[in-house]
């Protein structure tokens, strides 16, 4: 059986009360880090030009080297995640498809294509805000990183800024409807 409290074990921001972790208990909404921030900016943007609004950013020590937007329809290319964006930008700027020291910040669950890039670019840590239980391919569906056969897991940070960016898809979506 998975242990429930998994998630918050030597979290800085976990205190344990009788034996149990628990979060800390904040008297005001924590700020969301900068590179969510610019990844829910780059995900405006997208929806501006009527992509899906997801937006992501690499950041290697702390600061941003790429950002990434939706760009399938805009460069007719189904593999022009935001995500996809971000990596091939950030790999361009360092040299290198190794980015073995950068963390990635995306406003939705990367599908199972991105997480396969992500797994292939050693990208280090995986911050990300909205669920995806229909196209998720991290924690929902195929769930890349658990299978044996992946060769790289990043750590997983699921749910920054995830209200923010639900929101924004669900505004999109229903102005298309």
């Amino acid at each position: 059986m998975a242990d429930p409290d998994a998630r918050f074990r030597e979290h800085p921001m976990a205190r344990s009360t009788e034996g149990k972790l628990q979060p800390l208990a904040m008297t005001q909404p924590f700020p969301l880090p900068e590179p969510m921030r610019v990844a829910l900016d780059c995900a405006r943007a997208a929806a501006d030009a009527g992509e899906v609004p997801i937006g992501a950013v690499v950041t290697r020590a702390g600061d941003i080297i790429a950002t990434g937007e939706n760009r399938n329809r805009r460069d007719h290319d189904p593999t022009a995640h935001a995500e996809m964006v971000a990596i091939r930008a950030a790999a361009r700027t360092l040299g290198t498809d190794r980015l073995t020291d950068c963390d990635l910040w995306v406003t939705l669950e990367p599908c199972a294509m991105c997480a396969g890039a992500i797994a292939h670019a050693r990208i280090a840590r995986l911050y990300y805000g909205a669920p995806d239980p229909k196209g998720g391919g991290v924690d929902h569906g195929a769930r890349v990183f658990a299978r044996p056969q992946c060769h790289h897991r990043p750590a997983l940070f699921p749910g920054i800024g995830e209200e923010r960016a639900a929101a924004l898809l669900r505004a999109f979506f229903a102005a298309r409807r």
